[in-house]
């Protein structure tokens, strides 16, 4: 049997988010999650089309198995199934081994390169904003082999260059003469990899392996790749505009809303009818 995908009208945008990161996750990889979207995306490959894909909560636990959505990386229901519950000590180390193949991270700002911004707007001394801060963010763009991002999309914040390179991108400022260079270069032996994708709400993402550059893979459904392509301040390639993104399986729906997260803490219902 096919796929029985959902109708315009059942599902939401945020539904939408999360099964496109859910289907960036491969079976048997070890994942890494921090709270929000990115803990449904996961834990939703998990009992779909990933069931032996391993799961690190950012907070130390390894390989978790709850059987809902925990509220937070620290919640005591992240250790449910647990190989083992340590600490951010533990997490890190294993992302910093090489042992991590994916990270899913936010950004208030992201470059024609991927360079992502969650530090500040503006000059770093004198910001016109203060944002929250790196947290794990470029230690896990860093660590894993792969990383995807999961952002809102406006035009303020897919801009040319960011306020400040929080996680570097493939293409990042090599000090003090401040060039871009291609972050293999830039990493040497610590080179594994870098951002994959982009999924906003507008669209999935992808970049160019020579050049490095951001280019539109799907558009999500009522947006037009000239209708995205505005809402960058740079030039987006939309020449290889694969299509529309697919939209969530009524399975998958049911699963993140009669599974995964009933109360809504993440992902709101629509209402239907």
């Amino acid at each position: 049997m096919g796929k029985e995908y959902a109708a315009p009208g059942e599902y939401g945008l945020a539904d939408l988010l999360c099964c496109a990161a859910s289907r960036e996750v491969g079976d048997n990889e070890v994942v890494f999650a921090g709270t929000g979207l990115p803990m449904v995306a996961i834990m939703l490959a998990q009992k779909t089309h990933a069931p032996n894909l391993k799961l690190i909560f950012e907070a130390g636990t390894l390989d978790g198995r709850p059987p809902e959505i925990p509220t937070s990386v620290g919640d005591a229901r992240c250790e449910m199934g647990a190989s083992r519950a340590s600490g951010l000590y533990d997490a890190f180390s294993i992302a910093q081994r090489g042992y991590v193949d994916l990270g899913f991270l936010g950004g208030a700002e992201v470059d024609v390169f991927g360079n992502v911004n969650t530090t500040c707007i503006g000059d770093y001394l004198a910001p016109e904003l203060r944002l929250t801060g790196s947290g794990g963010n470029p230690d896990i763009n860093s660590f894993a082999r792969r990383t995807v991002f999961i952002m809102v999309h406006e035009k303020r914040r897919f801009v040319e260059n960011v306020s400040y390179i929080t996680s570097p991108g493939w293409r990042v400022k090599k000090w003090p003469e401040g060039e871009l260079v291609p972050r293999r270069e830039l990493y040497g032996a610590a080179y594994r990899g870098g951002p994959s994708a982009v999924i906003s709400t507008a669209g999935v993402f992808r970049f160019d392996e020579e050049s490095g550059r951001m280019y539109l893979d799907t558009c999500h459904p009522g947006k037009t790749p000239a209708e995205i392509r505005e809402l960058c301040q740079f030039d987006l390639d939309i020449s290889r505009v694969a299509g529309e993104t697919e939209p969530p399986t009524r399975e998958e729906l049911r699963l993140i809303h009669d599974v995964l997260d009933p109360d809504q803490i993440f992902i709101p219902r629509v209402p239907q009818g």
